[in-house]
């Protein structure tokens, strides 16, 4: 409050203030002219804020000066909005509000809450221990707020009708119109009441950031089950897979050929039987089902948002949000243009453009060349491992190299994802888009393309690429002439996918999103408290003498909800795209996120500084790039299902080529033979003998002819029954999966029954009321006590407009 005790602070500015001490005075003697010159700015940016500080007393708001606070160097202006120009405002603004006219919202019944409340219990493990909101069936009709119309709101308590969110937004809205060329930092001051209130204290978009992250937790429940059964399939039925226990065998004596040049010598294919059987855990017939079962998933999560997108509009009364309370977007649309209008009034755009689309290309360029660093670091690594002359060390040379690399690579992911958040932010600045949305939207798409390619270009790499651009024995594939590029042992190339994504995910989710997410605004908040030689107080009475609002100071100013949907959104590529290889991928999001829900909440409570509140009814364009990241998965899951596994070999060869309709022989029928005379000269291996016998066939993974035929090393006919089969499956994998999204799209409807019929009767009662206190102005003359701020317009006496006059009246807000 003011000093008064009585007047509420809706908000709060603060400014430099010039504090000299004695060596500070020494300082300035020495400095000379330059003394006068810092004076002189002082005094010229004093008169600037007390235009400003005249300017908000004209549009009514009161003020008051702190400059004897606890925080050096810092002054407070607190503001107030008494309630005439909150009422002006509000109705300027176009918000709505309570009425007077109260209704009992029909509740569900039958199995719908039976499913409701068993799907509440099982989750409220997973709630945190607070008091519990009791849920009332009673609302309030809402109604655009009007000075002319009080008469229809409840004002019996005037300090409460215009919460804390409300009054903050209002007062905004006026410094932000008043600002012009002033430059102040702006805060708010108020306090946290409860996690239920959480919509009321930090407004809509925040409350939807929160509430679309609690339902895509609970979305990952299902997909957590799931993807735990499956995992568990694979370890219960790994003894029964017969190629496994043909690599397996003790009499299994195919010799493969080398897996490097000179240095790799020949190895025994037995030697891979634990990489053949982890494999299996993730590479079996479940994996297919699951890969369908995310489809459906993540088009029912999308169903699932909108159906509780449309529900939260309706309880926060979003529903005309379009057409009436764009103050919001006014508001900070001002910001915006006044920012940039004087510096791209007449400015070509053409530059601009040229330079985002080459920083863009160029940023995505320095991600391949990073993604192809790590490629040289595996092929010298393993190089020098085989040479090398420790037993220990030659025996793990594939896990140590595939881990190394993995944690290489995500260490450049987590630098690279803070460089491009600011090279995304700097460009789209420089583009200098016209109002706060279209800034916000070419943010995130900027800011999304360089960190989706950032975290999955190196999956992408061992998905795709790695192991099948190698050539043959005799004849491989080289970069720089010197390396050669990178096979994959039987089942390597997908345990190493496994290993890229879970070492990059869980990295990612636990250092980036949770040590990140405390951590940083904790630094800063203690750098900012040490800047302020405030340290100087003991701890304990620091707390006690300053007031809320100077310790408010030290915390961190918000920076926006992008970085919150960002590291979602990529956790959600996490979950979607690459989960026929991964699906344990819903579990490690579900433990992350019951852990973030609560980091953000400490996060936005105790360390960040509160926001402004801001008016949203959807989740903008995030939901378009959720829809997009859905369908992507859809064709890259239907890629690694066909190219990436050896689920499609295995069934041609079951199908096809097996004489007794098994997958016995399915191993050797995939290894070609190469006859050891063959090598290039100097790509041999130095030690032919390393088995004890010297070799003269060796096998390698591919589908050619042997040296003994006509066409020796040509590609068999097998590859190319393979690859045909592989090329419908996915043709035919996408098109039955996005068929059945869209039967999903069309069997849920976007906006539930109730909520329909509820926003229905709403309309119907408002209509009702505004007639009837029309009618009862016309009859009862008006109180001056009771409407002190009405216009002389608003004292009229509303004739009672007719019965066609009344039809169109409702007609038209039905409409709406």
């Amino acid at each position: 409050f003011l000093q008064d005790g009585q007047k509420r602070v809706d908000y709060i500015l603060t400014y430099p203030v010039r504090e000299p001490n004695a060596s500070s005075a020494v300082a300035y003697v020495e400095m000379g002219c330059v003394e006068e010159n810092n004076n002189s700015q002082e005094d010229h940016r004093s008169l600037k804020r007390e235009e400003f500080e005249e300017k908000l007393r004209k549009m009514g708001l009161e003020i008051e000066k702190d400059e004897k606070a606890l925080v050096p160097g810092v002054g407070f202006v607190k503001i107030h909005a008494p309630w005439n120009v909150l009422c002006r405002e509000a109705e300027l603004m176009k918000l709505k509000m309570p009425t007077k006219k109260v209704y009992e919202v029909k509740q569900s019944t039958g199995v719908v809450k039976t499913i409701s409340s068993l799907v509440n219990k099982a989750l409220e493990l997973l709630h945190p221990h607070v008091d519990e909101h009791q849920q009332t069936s009673i609302k309030h009709l809402s109604h655009t707020f009007s000075r002319d119309k009080q008469h229809l709101f409840d004002l019996s308590d005037k300090d409460n009708f215009f919460d804390s969110k409300t009054r903050s937004s209002i007062s905004l809205w006026m410094l932000l119109f008043s600002q012009q060329q002033h430059q102040h930092f702006l805060y708010l001051l108020t306090y946290f009441s409860s996690c239920l209130s959480l919509r009321k204290y930090f407004g809509e978009k925040i409350g939807l950031y929160f509430a679309w992250l609690g339902l895509y937790t609970q979305m990952l429940i299902l997909a957590s089950l799931v993807g735990v059964i499956v995992f568990l399939y694979g370890c219960a039925t790994v003894n029964d897979n017969i190629p496994s226990m043909e690599i397996c065998h003790p009499k299994n004596n195919i010799t493969m050929c080398p897996l490097c040049d000179r240095v790799c010598s020949y190895w025994k294919l037995s030697t891979s039987c634990g990489t053949a059987r982890a494999s299996y855990l993730f590479d079996n017939p479940a994996t297919v089902f699951f890969s369908i079962f995310m489809a459906l998933w993540a088009a029912m999560f999308m169903e699932h948002w909108k159906r509780k997108q449309m529900q939260l509009n309706y309880e926060w009364d979003l529903t005309g949000l379009e057409d009436k309370e764009v103050s919001d977007s006014k508001l900070t649309q001002h910001t915006i243009h006044n920012n940039n209008t004087k510096q791209t009034s007449g400015r070509h755009r053409l530059p601009a453009y040229v330079t985002n689309v080459v920083m863009m290309l160029l940023m995505i360029g320095v991600t391949f060349a990073v993604v192809f660093g790590v490629i040289l670091y595996r092929i010298s690594t393993q190089a020098a491992l085989y040479m090398s002359s420790s037993p220990t060390s030659r025996s793990h040379i594939q896990l140590t190299v595939k881990t190394t690399a993995a944690i290489i690579n995500l260490v450049i992911i987590l630098i690279l994802d803070e460089v491009y958040g600011a090279v995304a932010r700097w460009l789209t600045v420089l583009e200098a888009p016209k109002n706060e949305q279209s800034f916000e939207e070419k943010l995130i798409f900027k800011t999304f393309i360089l960190k989706f390619v950032n975290a999955f270009t190196p999956i992408f790499y061992t998905a795709f690429i790695r192991g099948r651009l190698v050539g043959r024995p005799g004849q491989y594939l080289y970069v720089f002439e010197s390396y050669r590029a990178e096979e994959c042992a039987h089942g390597a190339c997908l345990m190493e996918l496994c290993i890229q994504l879970s070492i990059i995910m869980l990295g990612k989710q636990l250092i980036q999103n949770n040590l990140f997410e405390i951590g940083i605004p904790k630094f800063k908040k203690l750098i900012r408290y040490l800047r302020s030689k405030q340290g100087s107080f003991i701890e304990e009475e620091r707390k006690k003498k300053l007031h809320r609002y100077e310790s408010d100071h030290f915390l961190e100013p918000f920076a926006g909800l992008v970085p919150e949907y960002m590291e979602m959104i990529i956790q959600f590529g996490f979950v979607t795209l690459f989960v026929a290889s991964f699906p344990l991928a819903p579990l490690f999001a579900l433990l992350n996120n019951i852990i973030e829900i609560r980091l953000d909440a400490k996060k936005f409570v105790t360390e960040l500084r509160r926001p402004v509140a801001t008016r949203a009814k959807d989740i903008g364009i995030w939901y378009s790039i959720l829809r997009g990241v859905a369908l992507v998965a859809v064709i890259i899951n239907a890629f690694v299902i066909s190219f990436t596994s050896d689920f499609i070999p295995r069934m041609v060869y079951q199908y096809m080529y097996s004489p007794d309709g098994s997958l016995h022989g399915f191993v050797n029928h995939t290894l070609s033979y190469f006859n050891v005379s063959h090598f290039e000269h100097g790509k041999e291996t130095m030690d032919p003998l390393h088995l004890g016998y010297p070799v003269e066939v060796c096998r390698y993974k591919d589908y050619r002819e042997p040296p003994w035929s006509p066409s020796p090393y040509e590609i068999s006919k097998e590859f190319w029954a393979v690859l045909a089969v592989r090329l419908a499956f996915v043709i035919v994998f996408q098109n039955v999966v996005l068929l059945m999204n869209e039967v999903v799209d069309w069997l849920i409807p976007d906006i539930p029954k109730d909520i329909s019929l509820q926003i229905h009767k709403e309309n119907t009662l408002l209509v009702d009321l505004v007639m009837k206190e029309d009618r009862d102005k016309t009859r009862v003359p008006e109180r001056g006590a009771s409407s002190g701020l009405h216009s002389k317009t608003s004292q009229r006496p509303t004739p009672d407009p007719g019965p066609d006059s009344r039809n169109f009246f409702a007609a038209c807000l039905i409409q709406l």
